[in-house]
């Protein structure tokens, strides 16, 4: 027993072992000038230093140890494990190096920021970094499901913890209410990327929608009415940008912003005739479409707004569908290799342009949603929409490149988007700042899923 623990247990030399205990000393130390400035008890301090220096000792023996530890000798041109060990693990250390280093320059700069709370935060998010690096091998087909939900949990748990009221039945409505608005709003993106397309016209078509359906509506056209020719225009624009995008491969994304271009300002023209208002329409909302939408709405006698249980079935309906119909399972053929899909009769040019009709509707249905939230018609209503419906597929998981993903993974993508952005405007950053944030988080998910080579190069 004691050979086979010593053949398992790094043997770190004299001067690594020296290093180590010099860096833990040295954080512990860190940690108690921490504690005696913001004024903590004396044995919560003590209590936190041996516990700093007990972590830190284990980690450097039981995890930096593998990578600067003497294991066997190697053959020339060949690469020690600790070296295959340390190339792999680099990135993830890297990591946690830069998060300390903000951590402690945060705690320097920031009165009260070094509090139980925030450790207790630093800790979840460390963790999540060595979950989502080390089990996250274990579940390779559904890893960015895995890595999304793992980011999902961490992001709520700090925020339950340093926001007052984050974790609240009414701020979780709330986040669930702006989550079905771009769930919706990214069905078609998400539709379109399995294709390997993408569709720019959505924020357009959802501005558009919003002031189109209250100027009918205002025009003295039935409000039910009204919602079918505002959905149907949407799918009819869709099938232009389909049709367009399939005739001129690789120009989907220019042909898209084109459409949206013109929507958008065929709208404008057309409702500021005999107005003051340039394009932003006022007018009364039908009071069933503002319960669709609105936070004080009701589901069947419950306390929560209808859109919410639409987004659930919606989202329910998609996953099983693209799991388990043929139509489903042709998409995702096309998305691997055209070719191949061609050769078995798949019409390419039906799927392109049936996936970009639906992308419109559901653009469409965003808008006239937001019209009973807001009560007004205003056409850059939809504009943040370019961004979050593009950042809620890749942060999920889809590829861009098209074949792999789905929509079950946008539904975790949309859901850390919105508790982050709900987590950001409750510890007081602006627009600007949330924005900046979320960029920084589109960038390493794609760098990671990118680093996955496409799917049909694995069959």
């Amino acid at each position: 027993m004691t050979a086979a623990f010593e053949t398992q247990t790094p043997k770190l030399g004299l001067p690594a072992t020296i290093i180590g205990l010099a860096a833990g000393i040295a954080l512990t130390a860190i940690g108690v000038i921490f504690g005696f400035v913001q004024g903590l008890s004396v044995q919560l301090i003590i209590l936190s230093a041996i516990a700093t220096l007990a972590a830190f000792t284990w980690g450097w023996r039981f995890v930096l140890g593998q990578f600067i530890s003497e294991g066997p000798p190697v053959a020339e041109g060949e690469i020690s494990e600790a070296r295959k060990t340390w190339l792999q693990f680099r990135p993830a250390i890297y990591g946690l190096i830069v998060i300390l280093l903000a951590f402690l320059a945060l705690s320097l700069t920031i009165e009260g920021f070094f509090n139980v709370w925030n450790v207790v935060s630093l800790l979840i998010l460390l963790t999540i970094i060595v979950l989502t690096r080390t089990l996250g091998r274990q579940f390779q087909e559904n890893r960015s499901a895995f890595i999304g939900i793992m980011v999902l949990s961490g992001l709520f748990s700090i925020g339950a913890m340093n926001i007052e009221g984050f974790a609240s039945a009414i701020n979780i409505k709330s986040m669930l209410l702006f989550a079905s608005f771009l769930g919706i709003a990214s069905v078609g993106q998400t539709l379109v990327a399995l294709l390997g397309g993408l569709d720019l016209s959505i924020p357009f078509i959802i501005g558009a929608a919003n002031v189109g359906l209250l100027y009918l509506i205002g025009l003295g056209v039935p409000p039910w009415l009204a919602v079918i020719l505002v959905l149907a225009i949407g799918a009819l624009l869709g099938v232009i940008n389909g049709f367009l995008s399939y005739r001129l491969q690789g120009q989907a994304l220019i042909v898209t912003l084109g459409t949206g271009f013109a929507i958008s300002g065929g709208v404008q023209i057309l409702t500021s005739i005999g107005s003051a208002y340039s394009g932003n329409v006022f007018g009364t909302v039908p009071p069933w479409l503002s319960n669709l939408a609105a936070m004080n709405g009701s589901t069947f006698g419950l306390p929560f707004p209808p859109v919410i249980a639409i987004w659930g079935a919606l989202a329910m309906i998609l996953i099983l569908g693209m799991r388990y119909t043929l139509y489903g399972r042709y998409l995702y053929a096309l998305g691997v290799n055209r070719t191949s899909a061609k050769r078995v009769m798949i019409s390419e040019l039906a799927y392109w342009v049936m996936m970009y009709a639906i992308s419109g509707f559901f653009a469409a249905m965003t808008g006239s949603l937001l019209l009973g939230w807001s009560g007004g018609g205003f056409i850059g209503v939809g504009d943040q929409y370019l961004f979050l419906t593009l950042a809620a597929v890749v942060v999920g998981g889809t590829s861009l490149l098209g074949g792999q993903g789905g929509y079950g993974f946008t539904v975790i993508g949309v859901l850390v988007l919105q508790v982050l952005s709900s987590f950001l405007i409750g510890i007081g950053l602006d627009f600007e700042w949330q924005q900046f944030i979320f960029g920084l988080l589109i960038l390493p998910m794609v760098a990671l899923y990118a680093r996955s080579p496409h799917i049909r190069t694995q069959i």
